[in-house]
């Protein structure tokens, strides 16, 4: 054991300083503010629809999405669709005008109209909840992977895994910009993208590459029988709310890629629109790809490993990608299991890096730009200001993640993202759409749109489930073990605890059921932008009229684009 240990580690320390070396070597050609948080618009459409994708296909999709799919069949399913179908509308109603009308930011869309210091503060901060929330996702992700590889199991280990990931990405952004993130993105989507073939390629040869035989086998081994593969899994199962919390998770999905921050900021990499628009269609070949294995992967897991050993393992089903890799290897204490679970975990350890180097440029470079050059100082700022500040920033903000993922440790990663994604489509795309295509549109409506759909978004996770865990009569209690029944503090062997994995209280009911806020917040943020904007006292001028005309060209046709 302490050989494949020793090979782990080796193979994460390969990993770690080949991306430091990316990273120091970028950081000697970033020398201006372009530079920092554009890359100085210097990739090509296929290294930016690569970046995409390691932006993209986090830890949530490896190593969240597989575990859904292993411990809820056909629900998970839903995940990979959803993350998916989201590219579509990215496509055709962002990539394009958001490329052409902003210079670094998604506040410089918001803002390239309305020329309002407080709309640039509303989407500043808006961008960074987002970023954190999705940071939350990629370090509760990197805990549950070297906990299962090094066998630290304890409380301490994984605190200490979470500040080791925060420190690196404190590192790539500040000493890297937007050139060194980009660069350890694409060598850690090809990495990815590797593991996830040969993965694949393993499992279905394993049935003769019969899916549908893939498909009886796990849902043989998940102890569910033929509803393993029908709905009702996760979602829809029990009630009504139920039913509403798969409606809202899709339309949080869909809605939400076409919102994030760290997403958003790729566009601006390259040289024009058509270059933003050719990175999105090499961004959908990789990712939909990707989503189709994790498919095969997930459900291999459920095959293979079984759904009982990998919720055993880990409750919320984080392990499961890397208990099969293991699996397919030769199985635990095998020197090819131990060789096939290294590689893998070192591949899911670098997508976690990655993507979180990735959303904490985004947030910085927005406190930089938007907060203090753009708000505060009002562009009485020097490049060299704006850099200093922009990483001064990520420092703070990579300390702020850090701690917050201190006490999710528990929660499913998959989850954490589908979160970000319903905070990003309330507060970021209502202003962000209207922007581009509402003449009226004013800054009152903006500024509303942006803090109701954020307010509400997070007023509904505080209500929901996951903080809530008692039991209802629309949700079973569960039988906790001693572990579980210590932390919430109850008598052991308790069952009156609907969720032990609660980030507030295990007994008391939430008082909204709902689990992903989207169905309540989007429709809360498009409907305080719009009556924002109807009730705005300020009369429209010449000026607006103009603001906006030169917005509408410029975003459909590139025109005076930066």
């Amino acid at each position: 054991m302490t050989d494949h240990k020793t090979l782990t580690v080796a193979l994460f320390t390969v990993f770690i300083v080949a991306t430091l070396a990316i990273t120091v070597v970028a950081g000697r050609r970033t020398r201006s503010a372009s530079d920092f948080y554009a890359g100085g618009r210097s990739f090509s459409p296929l290294q930016n629809g690569i970046a995409i994708g390691g932006d993209y296909m986090s830890a949530a999709s490896f190593l969240g999405i597989t575990g859904i799919l292993a411990l809820s069949g056909y629900d998970g399913f839903l995940y990979s669709i959803g993350f998916l179908v989201a590219w579509v509308v990215a496509l055709f109603m962002v990539a394009e005008p958001l490329r052409n009308s902003g210079r670094f930011t998604m506040a410089d869309a918001i803002s390239e109209r309305l020329r309002s210091p407080q709309v640039r503060v509303a989407a500043g901060i808006s961008t960074i909840v987002v970023s954190v929330f999705y940071l939350i996702a990629q370090m509760v992700g990197a805990a549950a992977v070297v906990a299962l590889l090094l066998g630290l199991t304890s409380d301490a280990a994984q605190i200490w895994t979470i500040v080791a990931v925060g420190a690196l990405m404190i590192f790539y952004v500040t000493v890297g910009g937007m050139k060194g993130t980009t660069w350890v993105q694409i060598v850690k989507a090809v990495l990815l993208m590797v593991g996830a073939c040969v993965m694949t390629v393993w499992v279905l040869a394993k049935f003769h590459f019969d899916f549908s035989d893939l498909m009886g086998a796990a849902a043989s081994q998940s102890g569910k029988g033929s509803a393993f593969l029908e709905p009702g899994q996760k979602y829809g199962a029990t009630d009504a709310w139920s039913k509403l919390d798969l409606i809202s998770l899709g339309i949080a999905l869909v809605l939400g890629t076409a919102a994030l921050p760290h997403i958003l900021v790729r566009f601006y990499t390259v040289r024009d629109a058509k270059a933003a628009r050719k990175s999105v269609n090499w961004a959908i070949v990789i990712i939909g790809a990707f989503y189709l294995m994790t498919l095969v992967i997930g459900f291999g897991a459920a095959a293979l490993v079984g759904t009982k050993a990998i919720k055993t393992a880990d409750p919320s089903g984080n392990t499961a990608a890397t208990r099969l890799a293991e699996h397919l290897g030769g199985g635990a204490g095998s020197d090819g299991g131990a060789v096939m679970l290294a590689f893998i975990a070192a591949v899911a350890f670098a997508t976690i890096l990655a993507v979180v180097a990735g959303l904490t440029l985004a947030s910085s470079s927005s406190f930089a730009h938007d907060l203090f050059a753009g708000a505060i100082r009002q562009g009485r700022t020097t490049e060299a200001q704006e850099v200093r500040v922009a990483r001064i920033a990520a420092v703070v903000i990579g300390a702020v993640a850090i701690a917050l993922s201190v006490f999710a440790r528990e929660l499913n990663v998959a989850f954490l993202v589908a979160l970000a994604f319903a905070i990003a489509a309330s507060a970021n795309l209502p202003a962000l759409v209207f922007s581009i295509f509402w003449r009226r549109f004013t800054k009152a409506g903006a500024i509303a749109g942006v803090f109701g759909g954020l307010v509400s978004a997070i007023a509904v996770v505080a209500l929901s489930p996951i903080v809530w865990g008692g039991a209802s009569d629309t949700k079973p209690a569960v039988k906790l073990s001693a572990t579980q029944a210590s932390k919430c503090g109850v008598a052991a062997n308790a069952t009156n605890v609907g969720n032990p994995t609660a980030l507030g209280s295990c007994t008391a009911v939430a008082p909204i059921p709902l689990e992903n806020p989207g169905l309540v917040s989007i429709p809360v943020g498009f409907a305080c932008a719009a009556v924002g904007t109807l009730l705005s006292s300020r009369r429209r001028t010449v000026e607006d009229e103009l603001a906006f005309d030169e917005l509408e060209v410029r975003a459909l046709t590139g025109i005076g684009a930066h």
